[in-house]
Parts: C-alpha cells; structure tokens; sequence
C-alpha cells in the first residue's frame, strides 16, 4: 500500500525537468573540526537570531553562511577566506595513557 505512494513520487519528474530549488534535496550527513571560536560565533548567531523571535539549528546557520559566501564576488570571497584560520584536519589522537 504505501509502495504506490513511494513510486509516484519517484516518478513525478525526471532530472533536468524541474526547476531550480523545487527539489529537496537529500541531507547529507558530515563531520568536521571548528576553532573553539567558530562554534561560539554559531552559538551568538543562534541567540542573535531566538532574540528575534527565530529558532534556528546550527546547519541552518551554516547554511545560511554558504548562501551568503556563494552571493559574494571572487574578490570578496576570496578575501573572507584568507581571514579564516587553517586548522589541522583530522580527529585528534588518541590519549596513549587511556
């Protein structure tokens, strides 16, 4: 029974037919290492944005900065990155005393 339903929706469109952002698109899930710094700066932004009567999660937040990064020119982009800290990549290693 709920076979039909997941087959109509699969066929409903086909690629390159749809417009632009009227698809979801699947969630993919990540893992990566922030600065102490950075994760507060979420933090302040998702105070900023409850102080405004707006509940947001922290991929909302990043993905608002992606939105924003993408509207920049190459000079402006190009500028924001060179004020991010590189940090190394990588979990950190193990406590060999543990």
């Amino acid at each position: 029974m709920g076979s039909k339903k997941k087959q109509e929706g699969a066929v409903a469109a086909s690629p390159g037919t749809e417009k632009a952002g009227t698809r979801k698109s699947k969630p993919v899930r990540d893992s990566f290492t922030f600065p102490e710094s950075d994760y507060a700066l979420i933090d302040l932004l998702k105070a900023r944005a409850l102080g405004a009567g707006r509940e947001v999660k922290k991929s909302e937040i990043l993905r608002a900065a992606l939105a924003a990064l993408t509207a920049l020119p190459l000079e402006e982009l190009l500028k924001t990155l060179d004020g991010v800290e590189r940090i190394k990549t990588g979990r950190p290693t193990k406590d060999p005393e543990r």
